[in-house]
């Protein structure tokens, strides 16, 4: 009786012994190891997806690209008439392919002579709002915070402390180029300017030289 009443026991600890080990067994371990390489695969590739940009950006100071040094042709140098501002457009050196339209940047040429040019950024100095050219009243104008400017850019009245930016020019091959691989603004334009004591008269009925 006591051989009979144990066999029970022993068989059906069997199937739970056979389900342990094929738990175990090489398929589920193999199955645990793909999953777990595909994670960590796809893990890695996320973080670089992630790192790309910022490595980018910490190189961007390091690394030459031509573009800060083009030079864009705004066309004939003999079709600005002397003593005209003109609006022109021209496209960004730093465009790519799904810009469209916002790659063209907008300038007003001004021929001071025969062989002096003025191009102004059409950014208002106080916001960066575009200004418009008046050419009854000779006068730039920002529609934004009336912001004004004299013909020869410098500021007339409104809240800008300044004149208008302008791009470095050159004559090539008769073109007007411009340097047109960075923006005018006080980062890369900035110059020392001599400003006249009290009691000397150096500027135009009593202005100061720091106008525009």
């Amino acid at each position: 009786m006591s051989e009979e009443s144990n066999r029970p026991n022993t068989l059906s600890t069997q199937p739970e012994i056979d389900k342990a080990s094929d738990r175990d067994g090489p398929a589920a371990v193999s199955r645990r190891w793909l999953l777990l390489k595909a994670g960590v695969a796809l893990n890695g590739l996320v973080g670089l997806a992630l790192a790309v940009p910022v490595v980018r950006y910490l190189l961007a100071p390091v690394r030459t690209d031509s573009s800060y040094k083009s030079w864009v042709s705004l066309g004939d140098a003999d079709g600005f008439p002397v003593g005209e501002t003109r609006l022109v457009s021209f496209k960004n050196p730093w465009t790519q392919p799904w810009d469209g339209q916002t790659d063209n940047v907008a300038a007003y040429v001004r021929r001071e002579s025969a062989s002096q040019f003025t191009v102004f950024a059409i950014n208002c100095a106080h916001l960066g709002c575009p200004v418009r050219w008046f050419p009854q009243s000779q006068l730039f104008m920002c529609p934004c915070h009336g912001g004004v400017y004299y013909a020869d850019g410098s500021r007339a009245s409104g809240p800008p402390e300044r004149g208008l930016f302008t791009y470095d020019y050159k004559i090539a091959g008769g073109q007007l180029q411009i340097d047109a691989g960075q923006m005018p603004t006080l980062s890369n334009t900035a110059k020392l300017v001599n400003i006249s004591s009290p009691g000397t008269n150096s500027g135009k009925d009593g202005d100061c030289g720091c106008r525009g």
